[in-house]
């Protein structure tokens, strides 16, 4: 089952997010100094008739970075490719894209740290020298070919960016890492994220929404969705903050943007009694593997405070025993 706080893409929402895309700047709410220095960059290079430098946009799913790039194309005047790395398997995939570019183009990857190292070796000359060298055949008869291609932006995303090589890494001349976003900011992406859905949405109701969204508009955005089709049921023109509240219950999102999955996971921490439990273990506890356990259920509890990492496992913090309300941890067992 698909979580409504999963941070990553689920297969139904790409058109849904196009709807909502913000096409500049100024309609891009969030991320300030990484928007205020790519403009900078933006104008640098249109003044001096060059391609923007490549740009490495890295942190949490559901942050913004496809649509930051689409503005930077925008911004440029330029189109826009886009693909994600697990779909570039061979060297002839590579250059069937790059050789479709036209001069100044944007070239975006997604899960850019999911390149295998044949393909990285293919793009760092085009990525430096706008030339592709390809290999054909092996052995004594291999010959290589060198073929221009245009001047080009390359943005790579990636949620990991410490997979990425160092010599790729090293050719982006921008590296831009996105962080989180504040109950106003996320309120704000709801409110006009609303008036386009044609449920204009009250601003207390905009903020009960961001307050569960785990920092993150992709899920504030499917929150709204969903509250959307409770107050469409009711008959309500406009989303009041006590349908938001009865909605959010009701589809298992507590105030601290917590589901069932995470209440689990912190629950099993708590049963620990202060001991670390490692990652095995706590898989196992919660019948899920240990990659999900990792890359699903972690990532925001780790960002915001609730758990801490160490060498021996997994320790539920101060600030998660204080969230929930868990008081002598010595005498309660949550599984009895």
């Amino acid at each position: 089952m698909e979580r409504l706080v999963e941070i990553e893409k689920m297969k139904f929402e790409g058109e849904f997010e196009s709807s909502l895309r913000p096409t500049t700047f100024e309609d891009y709410i969030g991320q300030t100094q990484v928007k205020r220095n790519l403009a900078v960059f933006i104008e640098a290079a249109k003044r001096r008739g060059e391609s923007l430098d490549h740009v490495l946009f890295y942190g949490p799913p559901g942050l913004g970075k496809t649509t930051l790039s689409h503005i930077i194309a925008s911004q440029m005047g330029k189109n826009i490719k886009i693909t994600a790395a697990p779909m570039i398997e061979k060297s002839g995939d590579l250059a069937a894209i790059l050789t479709n570019l036209e001069e100044g183009d944007v070239l975006f990857i997604d899960e850019i740290h999911r390149l295998s190292s044949a393909i990285e070796e293919v793009l760092y000359s085009a990525m430096e020298d706008f030339r592709l060298d390809i290999i054909i055949g092996s052995g004594p008869a291999a010959q290589t070919i060198k073929i221009d291609i245009p001047h080009f932006t390359l943005i790579g995303a990636t949620t990991r960016a410490g997979m990425i090589s160092a010599p790729l890494r090293d050719r982006f001349g921008m590296q831009f890492r996105l962080q989180f976003y504040d109950h106003e900011e996320l309120a704000l992406i709801v409110s006009k994220a609303a008036v386009k859905l044609n449920k204009p949405c009250e601003k207390p109701a905009a903020l009960e929404v961001a307050k569960r969204s785990r920092g993150t508009p992709r899920i504030a955005l499917r929150l709204l969705k969903r509250i959307r089709d409770f107050a469409e049921v009711e008959d309500e023109s406009v989303i009041t903050q006590e349908r938001a509240q009865m909605a959010l219950d009701a589809l298992g999102v507590n105030e601290l943007g917590f589901d069932e999955m995470d209440l689990r996971y912190l629950h099993a921490l708590f049963e620990g009694r202060g001991k670390a439990i490692g990652l095995s273990t706590l898989a196992a506890a919660l019948s899920e593997d240990e990659g999900t356990v990792e890359d699903v259920i972690e990532p925001y509890l780790l960002a915001n405070g609730y758990i801490e990492r160490t060498a021996k496992g997994r320790l539920a913090s101060a600030k998660s025993y204080e969230a929930l309300k868990i008081p002598n941890l010595q005498k309660m067992s949550l599984f009895e």
